[in-house]
């Protein structure tokens, strides 16, 4: 991976890119903006090309000059903790040398000042928040054979984050929004940030943790230990979104709030899966197809680290090769207090202030 020498500095100019990539030759795959160019692509930034916004920024629909239609995201950058510009390097660490069909593509980037803009390919349905998520109507559009060929698409990306390339890649934010839908419903995993990389079989260690409610891997959450495993979880709270429709946290006036990954346990126990399959879906499904999709959502939400299976495992067990038909499912892990996670962070970063060694966090999602 070419920018691995990047992720500890920051660049300060166009040319800092130009000599990263393939050490300073053209690359043809990548392309080094200058702001005048997004600003004339998205008009100004305009508040009518908005279509999103994170923790980092906002993202533009543009249009460039050959009529291709892009996605301009433009950090936010912290100047005194420096947050978003590790984002902007992370991102390029992360999207500069790996191709994969359900990976965003990074289509180049921009350095005006202390502005930051990374440039992508443009998805013509969004997130699978905005699309999926956002409301009866548009989750009629979906039937089951886009959901299902959207989870498989996801899981495959992950596989290869997390198993086929060297060093392997843990995205720590795998969550619906983060989810690109093109205009054939094909999934891209998008937004690398906070990804970390991973050598070997190692993990890593964070005072911080970074990632949404919801998604965080207990373990992870509590001790900021972070495995693939954690991406796993991740991923079984989304693809139990992805056929119930439903948010993984839900507010109720008289209930407070609900999580779906513990209705989803509850109706598992139960023994009425269907009860979660989204009613929008007017059970036009393979019965034995979703509640094999819900098992394995349920697989990798498992208390127990080592009981999930890797993202390969989960792959096959979507595909039906192989058999979970008896495969024991035990209790989900969930965090449900921001306080405990908090609470978590102070101990650990006492630990290691007083033994003198840790890694230093680089942002969090909260």
């Amino acid at each position: 991976m070419k920018f691995l020498f990047c992720c500890t500095s920051s660049f300060s100019s166009v040319s800092q890119i130009e000599t990263a990539i393939d050490g300073g030759q053209n690359h043809q795959n990548f392309h080094v903006f200058s702001s005048n160019e997004l600003k004339t692509a998205t008009h100004g930034f305009s508040s009518s090309n908005k279509i999103g916004e994170g923790g980092f920024g906002s993202v533009y629909k543009g249009r460039l000059q050959d009529g291709t239609f892009v996605a301009v995201k433009v950090l936010s950058i912290e100047l005194e903790s420096m947050r978003g510009e590790r984002e902007f390097i992370s991102e390029l660490a992360a999207l500069s040398d790996i191709k994969h069909e359900n990976l965003v593509k990074l289509i180049g980037c921009c350095i005006d000042g202390t502005s930051r803009y990374l440039v992508y390919d443009y998805m013509e349905n969004n997130s699978l928040t905005h699309s999926l998520l956002g409301g009866e109507q548009n989750r009629m559009k979906f039937s089951w054979e886009i959901r299902r060929d959207i989870s498989l698409g996801v899981a495959r990306g992950l596989a290869y984050l997390h198993e086929e390339i060297e060093p392997h890649i843990v995205h720590r934010d795998i969550k619906a929004s983060n989810i690109l839908i093109d205009q054939n419903f094909k999934p891209k995993v998008s937004d690398f940030g906070l990804s970390r990389l991973l050598r070997d079989n190692s993990s890593h260690i964070s005072t911080r943790v970074a990632g949404t409610l919801g998604y965080l891997a207990p373990e992870y959450a509590i001790s900021g230990h972070l495995t693939r495993k954690s991406d796993v979880y991740s991923f079984g709270v989304l693809l139990l979104e992805i056929i119930s429709g439903r948010q993984v946290v839900v507010f109720d006036l008289e209930q407070g709030e609900h999580y779906l990954v513990q209705k989803a346990w509850e109706v598992y126990n139960a023994g009425n899966l269907v009860k979660l399959v989204d009613p929008t879906l007017q059970m036009n499904y393979p019965e034995e197809e979703a509640f094999r999709f819900f098992k394995v959502g349920l697989l990798c939400v498992q208390e127990n680290v080592r009981l999930r299976p890797t993202m390969s495992e989960a792959l096959k067990m979507l595909c039906n090769e192989m058999d979970i038909q008896d495969v024991q499912i035990s209790r989900p892990g969930l965090v449900a207090d921001l306080m405990d996670i908090k609470l978590s962070q102070k101990i650990m970063s006492h630990s290691i202030s007083s033994s003198g060694t840790g890694s230093i966090p680089n942002s969090t999602s909260f």
